[in-house]
This record gives structure tokens, C-alpha cells and sequence, in this order.
């Protein structure tokens, strides 16, 4: 099963002749989720402030992903809250072609996270220019030869949080996530860039690998950044390795499948084997409790990419992904209709809008058309 794009059908098609593509736009979640996601629609509503942002004390990237979960919750673009949402972001767009704070450290993210908003708002194209300046923003940040990041740079071909700062798999996976939806192709110069950094925060030696880091763990999975002597959020090993951790796996094997690696390709083998290992809907794998609603909204796009309705354990049991992670997240839900991790804070997760967005995304793509193709 191939899954449609963010927008139009973009598919990545591979040199071996196999497609994969990104995952579709608003679609109809499956009827065990839809109650979920209508409590969750109406926390948000409700938490929403009269200029239309999100937790605008942590800038509009909140906003950005509680706008897009409530866009692909089924909400349409003249939804009160939809629009409101939308006019916030639009306030946020820079000269420089940027949609971020004024003065942000996170113009990457932010950005980022806007053109997803926008794209999946721009069925009529009235957004093009404003996603267009975005791209060439976007492009223009990417460590590069502009960057002083040569290819033999660790830092080459990633998304950081700033100009200036080191790029991580994180930022880089949010990059390519919209320069895809911004409508390039797998063989955009940008995207085959990003695909250089987040080969190196793989723990795999190959040819696409030769970081001092790659053969230390050697396990498949992906950490945070190989760049400014290499950090791993899940800590080291006694020889210097960078622990593999789940989000950062998930969000690697996205970030090769939207660059057009196929799925026989070694390095999509392998990221796929450590999550047959490290299965789990109950922690961040590695990280435990840290980043758990990140790690669902990771683990649910990269699986969807992907196109298996099971993922086989390593004890050989299917998993049908979707229906498992509908069901902990009805566990997890609040009264109020919120989503909320409340065994740890990391990463903003104590804000239930940040939280309720993540949430929503990933039951987005627990969707009965995905499921039956």
C-alpha cells in the first residue's frame, strides 16, 4: 500500500523504479479515532486566543501545527478557528521570505512548520507566493558551501534552528517534510542535501556513512546530530557511540523515504529492522517518557510512508499500527478533550495545545482508505 501526498500526488520515485509518496492530505481518520478527535477539535477551539494563535509565548510554531491538526481533523480552511489560525501565521511572514517571530532563534522550525500549515490550506493556490518565498527561505538557511559546510562537512545538508546553529535530524527531518510539501521532488538539490545529513545520524556504516560515529553502535537506528562532535539525546556508549532513540529513528526513515530511498535500500532496511525491535506505543524508545507525543506523531507519518498496514516484531508478532496507537491515545486522552504528558515536561510538552496538535496529526493517519490499500 503507497500513500498519497501532503497536497497534489507527489510521488518519489526511485532509480529502481519503486514509489513511495507522502501521506495524504485531510482524509477521514478510522470510527474508533473519531471521537478522539472531535473532543481533541473542541479542547483546541476552546483554547485558541482572540488573535488566533496557540501558545504564542513559544512563537507561531504551535500554532502552526495545532492549525494543521485542525485542518486535517476535517476542519475546512474557513473554519473560524482554521482561519484565525491562518491569519496569525500569515502575520509572521518576513521580507526575507521566513514565516517566523521577529528576532526568532528558530526560524527553521517555524518556517517549517508553517508551510505544512499552509500547503494543506492552499487548495485554491491563494498561498503559492507566500510557500514559494518560503522554499527559497528554507533552501537559503540549508548548511551548505554557502554555509562554509562543504560535503565533507558533518553539518552538510541539515536544518538547524538557526543560521548559525548546528544542524540536527530533528530540524533537517522538518525541512524536507516542507520542501516536500512545498512540491519538490525527491531529486531537489535541497532534499538530496538533507539526505547526506540524515544518512549520517544513522547508526550504519556504508558508503553514505563514514562518520567516526557510524560503526560505534551500529544498529540501524538514528540519532541527533553527527555535527559539533556528535550528540545523541538518549546519551552515549562506553566506546563514544550515540545511542539510537525512537524519534529520531522514526524521523530519519520519513526523512529517506520523502528523498526517494527505496525500501530495499540498506539503509531503510535497517532503520526498519530496529523499530521491528524496539516496537513499542508506551515510551519514546531510548528515551522513555521524553518527547512521547513527538514520537507518536513521528512514528504515525514515518509508518504511513512506509505503506505496511503491520509492523512484524521481532518475536514475529503483527502489529497493526494504527488500530494500537488509536487505542493509546484514547487511553491517554483528558476529559477535556486534551492530551497532555504529564509524566515528562521535555520539549514543551506539558502545553496541552502543543501536545493535542501532535496527537491529532498522528491520528490523522490512522485512516480506514490508508489501512484497506
Amino acid at each position: 500500500m503507497f500513500v498519497r501526498c501532503m497536497l497534489a500526488v507527489l510521488s518519489l520515485t526511485t532509480a529502481a523504479g519503486s514509489t513511495l509518496m507522502a501521506a495524504p492530505s485531510t482524509v477521514d481518520v478510522s470510527p474508533s479515532a473519531k471521537p478522539l478527535v472531535a473532543r481533541g477539535v473542541e479542547f483546541l477551539r476552546n483554547s485558541q486566543d482572540d488573535d488566533g494563535s496557540f501558545s504564542a509565548h513559544a512563537g507561531p510554531g504551535i500554532t502552526a501545527i495545532c492549525t494543521t491538526a485542525l485542518i486535517r481533523s476535517g476542519l475546512p480552511t474557513d473554519d473560524p478557528a482554521v482561519a484565525a489560525g491562518i491569519a496569525y501565521l500569515l502575520k509572521h511572514v518576513q521580507d526575507d521570505g521566513g514565516v517566523y517571530a521577529e528576532g526568532s532563534r528558530y526560524r527553521n522550525y517555524e518556517t517549517s512548520l508553517a508551510v505544512l500549515c499552509l500547503t494543506e490550506a492552499n487548495a485554491e493556490g491563494k498561498f503559492d507566493k507566500i510557500i514559494a518565498a518560503a522554499d527559497r527561505f528554507l533552501k537559503g538557511i540549508q548548511w551548505d558551501e554557502k554555509e562554509g559546510a562543504g560535503p565533507d562537512s558533518l553539518s552538510y545538508g541539515g536544518g538547524g534552528y538557526g543560521r548559525h546553529s548546528r544542524p540536527d535530524l530533528s530540524n533537517t527531518s522538518f525541512l524536507v517534510d516542507a520542501l516536500v510539501a512545498a512540491g519538490n521532488g525527491p531529486d531537489d538539490p535541497a532534499i538530496q542535501k538533507a539526505l547526506v545529513f540524515v544518512s549520517r545520524t544513522q547508526n550504519l556504516e556504508s558508503k553514505y556513512n563514514t562518520t567516526p560515529f557510524a560503526a560505534k553502535v551500529g544498529d540501524g537506528g538514528f540519532y541527533y546530530t553527527p555535527a559539533a562532535g556528535g550528540t545523541s539525546q538518549a546519551g552515549t556508549t562506553e566506546n563514544g557511540g550515540l545511542r539510537s532513540y525512537g524519534s529520531m529513528t522514526y524521523a530519519g526513515l520519513k526523512s529517506m523515504i520523502y528523498a526517494g530511498v527505496d525500501k530495499d535500500d540498506p539503509r531503510v532496511k535497517a532503520a526498519y529492522d530496529w523499530i521491528k525491535r524496539h516496537f513499542t506505543l508506551t515510551e519514546n524508545p531510548g528515551m522513555g517518557a521524553a518527547g512521547l507525543y513527538y514520537y507518536y506523531h513521528t512514528f504515525a507519518k514515518a509508518l504511513a510512508a512506509m505503506g505496511d498496514q503491520n509492523v512484524v516484531d521481532e518475536s514475529g508478532h503483527p502489529h497493526d499500527w494504527r488500530s494500537e496507537l488509536v487505542a493509546k491515545l484514547s487511553e491517554l486522552q483528558n476529559d477535556d478533550g486534551s492530551w497532555l504528558n504529564s509524566m515528562n515536561d521535555r520539549w514543551l510538552e506539558a502545553d496541552p495545545n502543543l501536545v493535542t496538535g501532535y496527537a491529532l496529526l498522528a491520528l490523522s493517519y490512522c485512516n480506514d482508505d490508508d489501512a484497506a490499500e
